[in-house]
């Protein structure tokens, strides 16, 4: 039986780069699965790569048909985004394994949805103060920086993931992203453990 790997961590800890980095480790047979956001693109995203990019309308179809297994809200100071996991025919967890990046209330739904046997957390932390740097970095780098969404996300991490709300999940696979390679070989030899049970 598959298993659906769901990384997680505050904005600007690396779950990208980890993410990008385990999917080309053939060794570990990982398929993707692209969630879904009514956010807008940014520029250095592919539409069906990083999120399946839609409208608010495209959304409420997928809702109708019973297709959506979780979904975020965020109030951002541009309006409500909606971030969101649908079955849309591409798991087969007879078959597979998947990774994906999620947030504790997506990881707490999938499991719901599946079973928490299916569901594998891995929690991804970096100091508070390296995640800041990192997240100006990046937003300084958009033709259209959103700074004051930048800093509400930062500070809504805090909440999201607070001490009390990853003990209550029952995370217990924690990595410190000092260095991404010493990260991605530590969370690729955790796969590869939890693929061989």
């Amino acid at each position: 039986m598959g298993k659906i790997f769901c990384i997680m961590g505050k904005s600007s800890s690396g779950k990208d780069t980890i993410y990008k980095r385990l999917l080309e480790e053939k060794n570990l047979g990982l398929r993707r699965i692209v969630p879904y956001t009514t956010r807008p693109i940014r520029e250095d995203e592919t539409d069906g790569v990083e999120y399946h990019f839609v409208d608010v309308e495209q959304e409420a179809l997928l809702e109708d048909r019973g297709l959506v297994i979780e979904k975020r809200t965020y109030d951002t100071i541009h309006g409500p985004w909606d971030y969101f996991t649908v079955d849309d025919g591409t798991i087969d967890l007879t078959k597979e394994d998947y990774l994906v990046i999620g947030t504790l209330d997506s990881f707490i739904k999938l499991s719901e949805y599946y079973s928490k046997e299916q569901v594998v957390p891995i929690y991804i932390e970096v100091d508070d103060g390296i995640r800041l740097e990192r997240a100006l970095s990046r937003e300084r780098m958009q033709a259209h920086p959103k700074y004051e969404e930048m800093c509400r996300r930062f500070l809504a991490d805090a909440a999201d993931f607070s001490p009390e709300r990853l003990e209550s999940t029952g995370i217990k696979d924690v990595f410190e992203n000092v260095t991404i390679y010493d990260t991605v070989n530590n969370v690729a030899a955790l796969i590869r453990q939890k693929q061989e049970e």
